[in-house]
């Protein structure tokens, strides 16, 4: 029989965490006198609940991310052809996920309106969907987490959530002042993801350049430190144009005549 059914089990089997060699199985095949089509029955069963694991993973990853599941922010849902530029590969290319497995973080930084939030949720999805944890958060939320953490004492713990998972998404940076504190524990979240193993980034998304963030931390040398650690290995994506929002509005104009007495004197 073609070993190529045997390979399918097994790697079926690895992405199931089953430990089982082609030797082992074609052995116990043998063993159990298994025609040709039970073995491609066998192969069949084993690809269904491979897919269905799979499927089941990524609905938890989505779940779990606070990326919006009703209405999904998607690169197929994302219209490319609004924008322009020399380096537009580098932008259409996003998909590919090359920055997570490169530990390569991302910005995008422009005004309200262009995009930057659907791209930032759109890679945190595909991530998910690649079987990778993402997860999803506003600035002002980080920093409500970092003061709720210092208040009840879980600070590492607080951390520890947050370096998890491989594709972390901060959005809107420049909502919010970080106290000094809060900075502090900023640049403690950035310096250990700086240095985690396995496929890892960041994404950030801001109408204000990186070099205005200063403004809304507390801490400048601690800030520093962040800033040096994030764009060390970074792509930042700089949009420019009008408000995307908006587009879908209709405008009716309506007219109205004299008003008419609903009731005339011949009637009282």
């Amino acid at each position: 029989m073609d070993g190529s059914v045997y390979e399918s089990i097994t790697a079926c089997a690895r992405d199931l965490d089953i430990d089982i060699s082609e030797s082992e199985f074609a052995f116990f095949a043998s063993g159990q006198n298994f025609s040709e089509a039970d073995i491609t029955a066998v192969s069949r069963t084993f690809a269904f609940l491979r897919d269905r694991h799979r499927e089941m993973v990524v609905n938890t990853l989505l779940k779990t991310s606070r990326l919006p599941l009703k209405s999904p922010k998607t690169f197929s849902g994302f219209d490319f052809n609004r924008l322009r530029g020399k380096d537009i590969d580098r932008l259409t290319s996003l998909p590919a996920l090359s920055a997570v497995y490169a530990h390569k973080n991302l910005a995008f930084i422009g005004p309200q309106g262009v995009g930057k939030t659907h791209l930032a949720m759109a890679y945190g999805r595909a991530c998910c969907e690649a079987g990778m944890k993402s997860y999803f958060l506003k600035a002002s939320e980080l920093n409500q987490k970092f003061t709720d953490a210092r208040r009840y004492g879980k600070e590492g713990s607080t951390i520890t959530f947050l370096v998890r998972p491989s594709c972390l998404i901060i959005d809107e940076v420049g909502r919010c002042v970080f106290s000094k504190e809060n900075t502090r524990m900023f640049f403690d979240l950035i310096d250990r993801r700086y240095s985690k193993e396995g496929p890892s980034c960041m994404i950030f998304t801001s109408n204000k350049n990186p070099d205005a963030w200063a403004e809304y931390f507390a801490d400048d040398s601690d800030l520093l430190c962040s800033l040096d650690r994030i764009f060390d290995d970074a792509s930042v994506f700089i949009i420019k144009g009008d408000s995307y929002r908006g587009r879908k509005l209709e405008t009716i104009k309506l007219e109205a005549g004299n008003p008419v007495p609903i009731l005339s004197d011949k009637h009282i």
